[in-house]
């Protein structure tokens, strides 16, 4: 009998902190993001990833968009961008302008339904330059389906 409580005590803790997590999804304190060295775009919004292969900061912007990423964007979306599931798995994004569209309509609106923010507007928060050097990282880690 107590082997049969403390298992059900044990589910209702999982279930507890499983819940917890996503109601809790979108309750994001965003972290400043050093992009010192890398050039400074202004504040219009540039419509696609300026930093992509071939832009001589390409390896600088995937270091800040790697270090920008742990400290905003893998609470939710996962270590290294692997999604537990709750979230999408950012390593899907579509490499390229199109992928660059989805990404910054999501950054600059961020994700509300029914009230709730699933995502924050994270481009209130951090400068398009964090933002695109996060983009960077992520197409440097993308996974083709």
């Amino acid at each position: 009998m107590n082997h049969y409580k403390n298992t059900l005590k044990m589910t209702a803790l999982g279930l507890a902190l499983v819940a917890g997590q996503a109601l809790a999804h979108g309750n994001v304190t965003p972290q400043a993001v050093d992009t010192k060295g890398l050039e400074e775009l202004g504040t219009e919004w540039l419509e696609t990833n300026p930093y992509r292969e071939g832009h001589p900061q390409h390896e600088l912007a995937i270091k800040v968009g790697a270090s920008a990423y742990n400290q905003n964007c893998a609470a939710c979306h996962g270590l290294e961008g692997i999604s537990g599931g709750i979230t999408p798995d950012l390593r899907y994004l579509e490499v390229g302008d199109y992928g660059d569209e989805w990404f910054k309509e999501r950054v600059i609106n961020g994700s509300v339904r029914d009230g709730r923010v699933y995502m924050p507007k994270m481009a209130d928060f951090l400068s398009q330059e964090a933002l695109w050097s996060i983009r960077t990282w992520l197409e440097s880690v993308a996974v083709e389906q």
